[in-house]
């Protein structure tokens, strides 16, 4: 297969869904010698890009985005591997660190906004469900992220996201980033109360909240 050809094949497999075929193709990609990079934006990102464009026009139902987004996934997870071996960094609009907070294992919102990042041009790093405070503080200390999305799907669970920004503060890091936070029981009142800078009700207003706060 030719460099052209794994790369044109890593976009269809995000197109149907393909995680096999994903990992097989990035492997691939690496053992071609094609640049990582390349084989990110020009494979799986113009694929999840064409998978969210049909979301939005809603040509396609939730569990396919959700599909989508697992297999570019896997394909990243290979590619990202080889990118830090050769010291290169992708051009984005800038590192979105997300996940879900301490108490709550709800993954699905969370997964689709990080997908429709990836797709907007956004470095994603995803920390999954359950997450900490004090592991949120510490990733944030290591990526040193533009952007760190907070995910509540409970009510109970709410509070966390307040803790974390009052965790962020007490380690000097607050002033260092934006915070987005996002879920079902989330209003635009309790993101203001919380000294969040944005609020998301959706995947695609995460994705416009995420360009204003990097352009601001």
């Amino acid at each position: 297969m030719s460099k052209a050809g794994i790369i044109e094949g890593l976009r269809k497999a995000v197109l149907t869904y393909d995680i096999e075929g994903a990992t097989k193709l990035a492997k691939k990609a690496v053992d071609s010698g094609i640049n990582p990079i390349k084989a990110i934006e020009e494979g799986l990102v113009k694929g999840i890009r064409k998978v969210g464009k049909k979301f939005e026009n809603k040509e396609i139902f939730l569990s396919e985005l959700i599909m989508a987004a697992e297999t570019m996934n896997r394909g990243l997870e290979i590619l990202e591997v080889e990118l830090k071996k050769r010291k290169s960094k992708r051009k984005t609009l800038g590192k979105v660190l997300i996940g879900t907070v301490a108490g709550d294992i709800h993954d699905l919102g969370k997964t689709i906004v990080a997908a429709m990042l990836v797709a907007n041009g956004f470095e994603v790093i995803d920390l999954g469900v359950d997450v900490p405070t004090k592991v949120f503080v510490e990733k944030v200390k290591k990526f040193k992220p533009e952007i760190l999305a907070l995910s509540a799907l409970l009510t109970t669970t709410l509070p966390m996201q307040k803790e974390v920004i009052e965790a962020l503060e007490k380690a000097g890091l607050r002033e260092k980033i934006k915070i987005i936070v996002g879920g079902a029981p989330v209003t635009p009142e309790w993101a203001k109360k919380i000294g969040a800078d944005g609020y998301a009700a959706d995947a695609k207003s995460a994705v416009e909240i995420a360009k204003k706060l990097v352009q601001s």
